[in-house]
């Protein structure tokens, strides 16, 4: 081997072809692809207790450990796969080291979507035989598919960006390229491997060969929906904040009204949508969501005048709400690895089973506690664990949104009957905010409140206090 490299990273995402390509690559003497040797959840890949003798809590408490490890591997040149949700405290170093190679494996998103969906309804993720191949149609959902394609490019952007700004390149390799025997070599070369391949490595079978129409069962309702999207966006989207983009396929927009939603995630989405709704005397479902830029360009264009806001929560209300939607109840909307992550690595204590008849009000508190002490190392870039936009801080989500529309009304929670019916008298159609009703379960914030928990909540979300201008929960109007 040559020694231009120390070790190489593959930037890929689920589905798109980043197994057959590691495949391929360990079949040449000298180099070694150690899995997705950073993903928040195991170390290499599922069920290994290990990765070059470093452990996941080794990895867990200084990834660098791990880095150096690969790097520093005497028997072949190593690397590793590198997904947009693996542990960022990685990513600079990586990224700003040119001792380390660069694949770019890249795949046209519809595909990756569709694959994924079919993935996720029979269970198999691998193909090696292909009289064990199970069928399955994916549905297609617009606003999914606009999230799947927003998070693609401002992964792809951050990177192009930060190899241009250090005079580096990558070697880019399309899905369609991986059946090309001739690229594998050259890819090799490229690493400083001698050896070329007579034959590609065929253990692994392509899964779902047939057109992508074929392949979704409202394969009409994609096609129309895939019609609005601007092409050219799908490969560059200008002006993305790096860690917090605008989210564009979030906003919700009023059926008829001039009324745009940019809502936060583990807010008040559900009686905010149902005012929506409720200005136009229509069902939720009659709302507009999914837009990409292009779209929502068109709309604001299309309603000139228009008002856009959004809802801030108090932080320690929107954490606990958080916290029992998404992490402690094993329901649907449960990040299911994020939650076992969380009770085995970062000593959360939660039932196993989520909260049964026997789960007290004290376990509840201590168990909060404990979710408040992750997030504070969390967005403190401390964790290998995504930076979920549930409980990012709201301000970090504003700031997101203005790269793309700023909202010209900024709402609190706690203050929502009486601003919305101000912006509805505004509009000229008085609607009121209809109560959800619901309080958290097992437990509300109220019954384990103290201000030890407001003190702790204060140190994850300092910035929100103080930008926001929130006081003690409990002082709230």
């Amino acid at each position: 081997m040559t020694q231009q490299f120390d070790y190489f990273v593959i930037f890929a995402e689920m589905r798109t072809g980043s197994n057959f390509l590691e495949a391929n690559l360990n079949a040449f003497d000298g180099i070694a692809c150690h899995g997705e040797a950073f993903n928040p959840h195991f170390i290499g890949y599922p069920n290994r207790e290990d990765c070059l003798g470093i452990t996941l809590n080794d990895r867990e408490a200084n990834p660098a450990v791990l880095l150096n490890a690969i790097r520093t591997d005497a028997t072949a040149l190593a690397g590793f796969r590198y997904f947009h949700d693996h542990d960022s405290r990685v990513l600079d170093t990586i990224l700003n080291d040119p001792r380390c190679a660069k694949i770019v494996l890249t795949r046209n998103p519809l595909d990756s979507y569709v694959s994924l969906k079919i993935a996720e309804a029979t269970g198999q993720w691998k193909l090696t035989n292909v009289t064990r191949r199970k069928e399955a149609q994916a549905h297609f959902d617009a606003a999914e598919f606009a999230a799947h394609v927003d998070a693609l490019q401002q992964f792809q952007i951050s990177l192009q960006g930060q190899l241009q700004r250090s005079g580096q390149s990558a070697f880019y390799v399309a899905y369609e390229d991986l059946q090309d025997v001739a690229v594998m070599n050259g890819l090799a070369r490229w690493l400083g491997a001698k050896a070329q391949l007579e034959a590609l490595d065929d253990s692994l079978k392509r899964q779902n060969p047939s057109p992508v129409v074929s392949k979704v069962h409202n394969s009409e309702e994609m096609i129309a929906a895939l019609t609005g999207i601007d092409h050219f966006n799908l490969t560059r989207t200008p002006n993305f904040e790096p860690r917090r983009g605008p989210a564009v396929p979030g906003y919700i927009a009023a059926a008829q009204a001039s009324v745009l939603y940019l809502p936060i995630q583990g807010g008040a989405e559900q009686p905010v949508t149902q005012w929506l709704a409720d200005l136009d005397n229509v069902q939720g479902d009659a709302l507009q969501k999914g837009m990409n830029q292009k779209e929502a360009r068109q709309w604001m264009q299309n309603n000139p005048g228009f008002r856009s806001f959004t809802v801030v929560r108090h932080p320690l209300q929107r954490a606990h709400a958080v916290f029992c939607a998404r992490i402690l109840n094993k329901g649907p909307g449960c990040f299911l690895k994020i939650r076992n992550t969380l009770r085995r690595r970062y000593n959360v204590p939660m039932p196993e089973q989520g909260p049964g008849e026997d789960y007290t009000l004290p376990q509840h508190r201590a168990a909060f506690e404990g979710f408040l002490n992750f997030l504070k190392l969390n967005l403190g870039g401390q964790t290998s664990i995504r930076v979920d936009a549930n409980w990012a801080s709201q301000t970090q989500v504003i700031s997101g949104f203005a790269e793309f529309l700023a909202p010209d009304l900024i709402i609190r929670e706690s203050e929502i009957a009486q601003d919305l019916k101000g912006l509805s008298e505004k509009i000229g159609q008085l609607t009121s905010v209809r109560s959800d009703g619901e309080e958290d379960q097992p437990f509300s914030l109220s019954q384990i409140y103290d201000a030890d928990l407001e003190r702790l909540c204060r140190a994850v979300y300092q910035r929100d206090y103080l930008k926001l201008g929130f006081g003690n929960w409990a002082d709230r109007a």
